[in-house]
């Protein structure tokens, strides 16, 4: 997962943030704190809308003052959620640790706790600004807090971000002038901001290596391999060595079985990434974000194998391999939903797998099911709504698509889908004006979209 910059989010989540960041200049900071959080959980990593999330949620603080004693409430409101949140990092699931202590810091955004929590769990999706911009903040207000400074530093530099780097490890220097391991930081820190300047040129122009300028040579072949963007197979070899012996001495972490099982699946050993995994399951059994890795690594095996049967000429062993795919791929959604019947995500992907398979009446069941997830609301709406378009039923077809119109304020894809629906299914209802309606919403703002000139063509002739 990356982070995203404002052109490469949905045009919904753009729509919400700019309604919060409007909310937010009014001064309602409490209200802005929900539209931010609602257009977060559609796109995670838009940064920009984290920074003025976070801006909310100091502004909603210092209204409501409550002093020591109110901090000391919230604090205790939250402690359950705390615990809660380090079971669930240190079983692997940092997904639910990021979701939760999101919504911590909404009551509390400067427990330095739950900020170091959720920076953690963002560092374990792959997203270091996300984690960087929580530990800024706490940074802010908790200047000399050693240790959130060394996670903030070790961040900084895995990021190249070494300006930053080098100035935060000299003031970690002067906190612990003693250090063994902070004044080696420093050093490296001081080493790499000058490379990033004109250090690195003059060195290569008297012949010096990059390990020479580090001093430890160790570490800086560990700072190549991951700072490369294709990895050779030797680097790789050390990478997936250094990853078991972590294994070894923490066997019961379930981020180095992830970390583990991507440097196989990188290097095409499927085999070994899918094994991994399912050693992960025996140490965290019922695991769901373990669960999806297992069949996403499966279902890349199964692509990996058709693209090596074409390129050999063997169409029919790709298509009997296809065919095996799309069988795995039902059946293994099917166990998963029994396995967590609880998870909304899951409840829609199987909803639509029943749909393209014409499982109407249990497609519409799961999808019924699924609308309550606020990320997938609109689009179950609509495919419930088709479903029972192909049922003859309607009246409750327009029931369905009339309700997710209503909550979708722009004019996204999935709301000219849900406009072009209602117009067909009052063609074949013989209301014409009523189906022209429909049709000229999305004329207007996009007259290439599917046949909707010709329709638009037909009502007028």
């Amino acid at each position: 997962m990356t982070e995203e910059a404002v052109d490469t989010v949905s045009p919904k989540a753009l729509e919400m943030f700019n309604k919060a960041l409007g909310t937010l200049e009014r001064g309602h900071a409490e209200y802005a704190i929900s539209l931010f959080s609602t257009c977060l959980k559609a796109e995670p990593a838009f940064l920009k809308a984290r920074k003025f999330l976070w801006a909310a949620r100091l502004q909603h603080r210092k209204k409501q003052g409550g002093g020591k004693v109110g901090g000391m409430l919230v604090t205790l409101k939250n402690l359950p959620s705390y615990v809660l949140a380090s079971l669930y990092l240190s079983s692997g699931k940092s997904a639910k640790t990021f979701l939760l202590t999101d919504t911590m810091l909404n009551r509390d955004p400067l427990d330095l706790k739950t900020i170091v929590l959720f920076a953690q769990s963002a560092e374990n999706l792959e997203l270091p600004e996300v984690a960087i911009q929580a530990l800024e903040i706490g940074r802010e207000h908790f200047p000399d807090n050693v240790a959130l400074l060394r996670f903030l530093g070790r961040l900084y530099l895995e990021t190249k971000r070494t300006k930053e780097a080098r100035s935060l490890y000299e003031r970690l220097g002067a906190l612990c002038p003693k250090d063994p391991e902070i004044l080696k930081a420093v050093k490296d820190a001081m080493a790499l901001d000058s490379m990033t300047k004109d250090g690195w040129q003059e060195a290569s122009d008297k012949g010096q290596s990059f390990r020479e300028m580090m001093k430890d040579s160790q570490e800086a072949v560990m700072l190549e391999k991951q700072a490369k963007a294709v990895k050779s197979d030797r680097d790789t070899e050390a990478l997936i060595a250094e990853t078991q012996a972590k294994i070894e001495a923490e066997p019961g972490n379930i981020n180095y079985y992830r970390a583990l099982a991507r440097l196989h699946i990188g290097n095409k050993d499927f085999a070994q990434g899918i094994a991994t995994l399912q050693k992960a399951l025996t140490v965290s059994p019922g695991d769901p974000e373990l669960d999806q890795a297992l069949s996403s690594a499966t279902l890349q095996q199964f692509d990996h194998e058709i693209a090596r049967l074409k390129e050999s000429g063997d169409e029919q062993g790709a298509q009997q391999k296809a065919g095996e795919r799309t069988v795995y791929a039902f059946e293994n959604l099917q166990e998963r939903v029994q396995r967590y019947p609880n998870d909304l995500k899951l409840r829609y992907e199987w909803g639509f797998a029943l749909f393209e398979n014409d499982y109407l009446d249990e497609a519409i069941q799961e999808f019924q099911r699924s609308q309550r997830s606020p990320q997938h609301r609109q689009k179950s709406l609509y495919y419930m709504a088709i479903c029972f378009r192909r049922k003859k039923q309607y009246d409750l077809a327009i029931d369905q698509l009339n309700q997710a119109a209503a909550e979708i304020e722009g004019m996204d894809a999935t709301k000219k889908n849900i406009l072009y629906e209602l117009g067909e299914i009052h063609e074949l209802l013989e209301k014409r004006e009523e189906a022209a309606r429909y049709y000229k919403q999305i004329y207007s703002v996009d007259i290439g979209f599917r046949d909707i000139r010709s329709k638009v063509e037909n009502v007028y002739s």
